[in-house]
Order: structure tokens, then sequence, then C-alpha cells
């Protein structure tokens, strides 16, 4: 009997540990289901719109890099609640288009899964809850600890940086960050169509 049972708890336990890692990929597919519909209505009336009713945190921007076919939805802030949903806007830093730099964050094995694969040159379109967009290059890219990022704050230019967790297929946490770096190379007028 004891031979029967240890084979089903294993088998239930990792039943569970894969459920919890799979309602966690669905959970962060179905927030940006939310957020997109969110954000294009945040464009629409250029207020802020909450994704769902109990939100605490609203989407700001959108960032795509069109080689990749990838796409993320950002929210304001970059809270442990906010990064459950999508990439965060860090509140230090200023608004894409702006001078100084853009910070927006997000967990490597979800929302910035695709950093792994943009290449310097690769170009970034991040698109504002205000409707204007912004064409960032990749220029840079540098595996930093998590207290020692090198941003400068002071920045002149008109840039963006787009971090998370290092290595990318890590299992657990750790210090170092994944920073890519860009520079402002174009601006334009709205560019996406609201959809009724």
């Amino acid at each position: 009997m004891s031979r029967l049972i240890s084979p089903l708890v294993l088998a239930l336990i990792g039943l569970f540990l894969f459920g919890d890692g799979a309602y966690i990929h669905a959970k962060a597919w179905l927030a940006q289901l939310l957020l997109e519909r969110a954000f294009d209505r945040s464009i629409a009336t250029g207020q802020p719109v909450k994704p769902w009713a109990w939100a605490d945190t609203w989407p700001v921007a959108r960032i795509e890099v069109t080689r990749l076919g990838a796409s993320a939805i950002v929210l304001d802030g970059a809270s442990g609640q906010a990064l459950a949903f999508g990439p965060g806007h860090l509140h230090q830093t200023v608004d894409a288009g702006e001078r100084g730099i853009a910070v927006y964050a997000a967990h490597r094995d979800t929302h910035f899964r695709f950093l792994r694969n943009v290449a310097i040159g690769d170009e970034i379109d991040v698109t504002r809850a205000d409707g204007k967009h912004f064409r960032y290059r990749a220029d840079s890219s540098a595996v930093v600890r998590f207290d020692a990022s090198g941003i400068d704050p002071a920045s002149q230019g008109f840039e963006l940086v787009l971090a998370t967790c290092w290595p990318f297929d890590a299992v657990t946490s750790g210090p170092e960050r994944y920073v890519l770096h860009a520079t402002l190379i174009g601006t334009g007028e709205q560019r996406f169509a609201i959809e009724p």
C-alpha cells in the first residue's frame, strides 16, 4: 500500500507545482489583455483608466520591439504588485520622450522575457497613454548589481532603459540586473488607431 501512496503523493505535488507555474503565466497573459483594453481607452479618453476596479495602478505606455513581435503594456509605478501584471515605470524617472532617462522594469520570466533576444541596433517603440509615440535604438547592455546600475539620473539626453533580473534562465532571484540602454531616434504623432 505504501508503494502506491508514495508515487501518488509525488504525482500530486508535481501537478500542484505545474499548476502553480501555469497560473503565473496565465495571470500575466490575461492581465496584458485587460491592460491593452485599458491603455486603448486611456488614449481615447485622455484620462488614466484602471484595468480592473480594484487596481492601484493604470497603464502609462506600450513598449514594442517589432523585429521580435514583442509588446507589453507598462504600468504606473514599479511596486511588486504592479510588476506581477506588467512592466512598471519607475516614478523617479522621466516619461518616455522627455529629457533624461525613462526607466521601465519587469520580470525576466514574463513581461520582459523578450529582452534576451533584443540586439544592439534594434528599434524599440514606446507609445505613451497620451498617444505620443517615440522610437529608440538599443545601443548598449550591461549586467550590473541591483545597487550599482550605472544609470545617471542627471543625464541630459533622451534615453530609455529596460531592466530585468539576471541571468534570464535563473530559477531564484539574485543581486544582478540586466540593463538595456537605448537612445531616442524619432518621434511621431498618435500611431495606433483606437478601435471602438
